[in-house]
């Protein structure tokens, strides 16, 4: 499937100008608002977009159009339908994709869940020769701009640049598999369909039995493309002309058409987009319905099903890291992520496989995609995977650069960014800066998601985020010592040391806490003992008539930051007792270097009641 995540598009209108929309959403359920964040629907009688409001539950239009002026009076904005009603065209949807003969229901569950060892169920293609056809086809009033030669370059192309790509799908694949996959394609047409491309745009399931029964009619044998000698077409792809529009059947994505031709029945099929010029041509979205139609790859992010978790909220899953998250969009679709080393070992592409458990020094090189860098648990479906993702290659639009590191379960679904025991991601991003940003939907990615230069621990059972197995107990995997990203990120994996002495430090400073200042009062403690920390406690006596009114912040030598105390209603005076015991707000500071110094910076946000930092001390387990 292919989402959109908040970007803003243009939508043709049967009468006047096309209109921009932000889309959220996707082929399954999906949502549109004006710039300013008023929701819109199509309207068939209008002909055009209107603003909407909601009536019994759904979207209901009403009448006035989005170009023509402000919303009328009372509509509100960022309107959603009742959960009943979203899920029950959901469902509507997953039921469609259902073949013929199999069982129905519950086939949504299918799609994240991955009951086939972490895949999607159904016909796998994902080794070997595999030789597509894709049909262009355009509309009366919209001829094709985008020649089958153009299109044959984008799919089938050696060293292929055109339009700014990376490389043709064909390439992609080949990369991605290290060989084992060889995806072609035969572009025949284009096609001229019966209706106004508008029609298909609001209509479900008439593009596709006319496309391929216009290629049928002009002579197209579909039993070359039965590799398997199976009865049934290997891959099929519709290729229509202009824009892609995120609505109805030009929505790029990936179903289910089981029908017989001359003995030869189609099964999976995916639609995707040709553009209005040869410059528009991508492969990030055929890169990622491909995935799905050949290899039986998941979407790896979170569709927001109600009738799943009990609510709707959509989260992130893997965001830009991989192509079946949002990556396929990377690049304006131009150089997609790659496949992420999660989905890439479950299809058998990684010939070599490194044992993280024996422990010791490791590298990761960009781009070695026959390489997965693994750490098992004991459960066969839970395990961590490491992965250099520095900017180069198909990594050179990520938002951040460095070491990866995954949380994979096979029994997952990306359904759940809860992350506990029986509600977690199938893969998941541990986030470096321990901000949980993709399981909170607050981006796609941002540049504290990686690992970068680390000295000491970088992520054990004991920091944010911690490698604990998604029950609460330890995986045993600690991770330290990560070089500076690059084509090679060497990094140490088992315990940072185990010498287990202690350091002391304590100052008595009593300064005046000023009242209403942003920088408030600093102290430091400064030690020279080498090794990082592997447990830590801190202890502050601070003399306030409010303590609601204080913040309380330590910074480690790196200048990693921990809140400690943030204007909580304690009474007269504080005595604050912390250990680095997950989940305390102490947690972050296991695997800091130990040598350097160590500051206290207290705050006021009052103006009415003076303090004074009396005396702090820290007492740290240092590992070496």
């Amino acid at each position: 499937m292919s989402a959109i995540f908040g970007e803003t598009l243009r939508f043709q209108q049967r009468e006047g100008d096309d209109v921009a929309l932000v889309v959220l959403g996707d082929e399954m359920y999906a949502r549109y608002e004006t710039p300013e964040g008023y929701t819109a629907v199509y309207d068939h009688q209008a002909g055009a977009y209107c603003y909407a409001d909601v009536d019994a539950g759904s979207f209901a239009s009403t009448g006035r159009r989005v170009d023509a002026g402000p919303p009328p009076s009372g509509v509100q904005r960022h309107l959603h339908e009742a959960t009943a009603v979203r899920n029950g065209r959901v469902k509507a949807r997953h039921e469609a994709m259902v073949p013929p003969g199999e069982v129905a229901g519950g086939r949504e569950k299918f799609l994240t869940f991955g009951p086939s060892g972490g895949l999607l169920p159904g016909r796998r293609l994902s080794s070997g020769t595999v030789t597509g056809l894709t049909i262009l086809v355009d509309f009366p009033d919209t001829p094709a701009a985008v020649g089958t030669s153009e299109v044959d370059g984008l799919l089938n192309g050696s060293g292929y640049t055109g339009g700014g790509n990376a490389g043709s799908v064909r390439g992609y694949f080949q990369t991605m598999s290290t060989g084992r996959l060889d995806f072609g394609n035969v572009v025949v047409g284009p096609f001229r369909m019966s209706r106004p491309r508008l029609a298909y745009a609001n209509t479900e399931g008439l593009l596709v039995p006319e496309a391929i029964q216009l290629a049928v009619d002009a002579g197209v044998d579909l039993s070359r493309f039965d590799s398997c000698d199976e009865g049934i077409v290997d891959s099929l792809c519709i290729m229509y002309a202009g824009q892609t529009e995120y609505k109805g059947d030009l929505w790029p994505h990936n179903f289910v058409h089981r029908k017989e031709y001359n003995g030869v029945r189609t099964e999976l099929y995916i639609v995707t987009s040709a553009g209005r010029r040869a410059e528009d041509l991508s492969i990030g979205t055929f890169c990622h319905e491909a995935g799905h139609m050949l290899c039986r790859f998941p979407d790896l992010y979170d569709y927001g099903l109600a009738e799943r978790e009990g609510d709707d909220f959509k989260s992130a899953g893997v965001g830009m890291y991989c192509v079946m998250g949002a990556g396929n969009h990377l690049d304006r679709g131009k150089t997609p992520a790659p496949i992420s080393s999660y989905l890439r070992h479950l299809v058998g592409w990684t010939g070599t496989e490194v044992d993280l458990n024996a422990g010791g020094r490791f590298e990761a090189k960009q781009g070695d995609y026959d390489t997965v860098l693994r750490y098992k648990t004991d459960l066969d479906n839970e395990y961590f995977l490491v992965e250099n993702r520095s900017r180069a290659g198909f990594d050179q639009h990520l938002p951040s650069s460095g070491l990866a590191v995954y949380h994979c379960d096979i029994r997952g679904s990306n359904e759940f960014q809860q992350g506990t025991r029986e509600q977690h991601y199938q893969c998941a991003v541990l986030q470096a800066d321990g901000h949980l940003d993709l399981e909170a939907n607050a981006n796609q990615g941002d540049g504290g998601d990686l690992f970068g230069r680390v000295e000491g621990t970088a992520v054990s059972h004991g920091t944010r985020p911690a490698t604990r197995r998604w029950d609460g107990s330890e995986s045993g995997l600690t991770i330290s010592d990560v070089s500076a990203p690059g084509e090679v990120i060497s990094f140490l994996v088992g315990e940072v040391g185990d010498s287990g002495s202690t350091v002391v430090g304590k100052s008595e400073p009593r300064v005046s806490i000023p009242d209403g200042d942003a920088n408030g009062v600093a102290d430091t403690i400064t030690f020279d003992s080498p090794g990082t920390v592997r447990a830590m406690t801190f202890e502050a006596d601070i003399t306030h008539p409010f303590s609601g009114d204080l913040r309380i912040v330590l910074l480690s030598p790196t200048g990693r930051r921990a809140v400690l105390h943030d204007r909580i209603r304690t009474g007269r005076n504080l005595h604050l007792e912390l250990d680095s015991e997950p989940p305390s707000a102490l947690a972050p500071m296991v695997g800091q270097p130990v040598a350097g110094p160590w500051l206290l910076r207290v705050t006021d946000a009052s103006q009415d009641d003076a303090g004074t930092l009396d005396r702090w001390r820290i007492e740290i387990t240092v590992g070496t």
